[in-house]
């Protein structure tokens, strides 16, 4: 890149063909109409500036300050790319799937929700990309539930012009692994719940109304809801019910199990019929006494008693997670404990339909 400077109503100190495609360094008014810098010039546009009526912008939209001025163009080089272009390749290589793309509008393109979903943002590479002086990627939070349309990502330039060396070696950091931005959607999915029959009819409404709006508002159906006796047996059957033939569910949901006693009922028909607990509790409250298991193709999520009602709870990270194509294991549950402290303040985290639920007390 290199700097010409040119003074309206004087010669131009290049051919006008060897200006063209210069970028203008500053807001101007030229005839009265705002040019914003950034603002690519052909030689028509140079022919304007060379008339004496350029003006710098006073605080006024439409109005000037001071004489004409020195105007200042920024040519580029070869190895250079416009701020346009250069935010058009930095986006392309960070957005993955789920993502409409939008702009560039004064070298900002905007990544919003094609649809409701879970946003993963890979931290470590996006760090990496901002390290490179003169490119800016911002998200929201990973892992954050978001809705259809919603801002999830900006990438901007800092200069007008910026090297092209520098976009290519983001773009190989941008590949050096999967999508930097994307939202994977909920999938439509069969959940059922298994309940003890030791929870108070009272609880069994407030429960059932809970649990109607979690699974409707990620998009799935709840197939069946078994109330049990505290018996491994009958648990046990319950279990074999939604594991396989007509009413086999992809989630299980259970309530009313002691989360801290090995011998519940719940716990021993679960491994009565091959199912595996990967996580004893969550690192988030409220709802910390979440277990998290799998039995074959089978999630199966214990709600502790807070998350069988209607508070928002840990349930309404991990539900929407699976949902999203998350495996039910240690890794998912363990990204719960940065941001884990579920207070009010954090009810962003949550999913649309979990706003309408209590808030937590923190």
């Amino acid at each position: 890149m290199k700097l010409v400077s040119i003074v309206p109503g004087a010669p131009l100190p290049e051919p006008p063909a060897s200006l063209a495609g210069a970028v203008l360094a500053r807001d101007l008014l030229v005839g009265g109409t705002r040019w914003s810098k950034g603002r690519r010039l052909d030689e028509a546009d140079l022919a304007a500036l060379m008339a004496r009526d350029v003006a710098r912008p006073g605080p006024g939209s439409g109005s000037a300050e001071g004489p004409p001025v020195t105007v200042t163009l920024l040519v580029p080089e070869r190895s250079d790319l416009h701020e346009d272009d250069a935010a058009v390749r930095l986006a392309v290589a960070v957005a993955g799937p789920g993502l409409e793309v939008r702009g560039p509008r004064e070298s900002r393109i905007d990544l919003l929700a094609v649809g409701p979903g879970a946003l993963r943002v890979h931290a470590v590479r996006l760090e990496q990309l901002n390290g490179i002086d003169g490119l800016s990627v911002f998200t929201l939070f990973d892992g954050q539930l978001v809705a259809a349309g919603t801002l999830v990502a900006s990438i901007k330039t800092g200069p007008h012009l910026v090297p092209a060396a520098d976009v290519t070696k983001a773009e190989a950091v941008a590949a050096a692994g999967g999508p930097v931005v994307d939202v994977r959607p909920y999938a439509a999915r069969r959940i059922a719940a298994i309940v003890k029959e030791s929870l108070a009819p009272a609880g069994r409404a407030r429960f059932e109304t809970a649990l109607a709006a979690r699974v409707e508002g990620l998009g799935s159906s709840l197939i069946a809801l078994a109330y049990v006796a505290d018996d491994p047996a009958a648990a046990e059957r319950a279990f074999r019910r939604f594991l396989g033939g007509a009413d086999r569910a992809d989630v299980i949901l259970t309530a009313g199990a002691a989360s801290t006693d090995p011998s519940d009922a719940i716990f021993v028909a679960f491994a009565a019929v091959g199912g595996r607990v990967v996580s004893h509790g969550v690192p988030a409250h409220p709802g910390s006494m979440l277990w998290l298991g799998r039995a074959g193709r089978t999630s199966v999520l214990g709600l502790p008693s807070c998350g069988a009602y209607s508070t928002a709870t840990a349930v309404d990270l991990i539900l929407p997670w699976l949902l999203a194509g998350e495996p039910p294991n240690r890794r998912t549950v363990a990204r719960l404990g940065h941001g884990g402290i579920l207070t009010r303040e954090m009810r962003f985290r949550f999913p649309p339909y979990a706003r309408s639920l209590d808030a937590p007390e923190g």
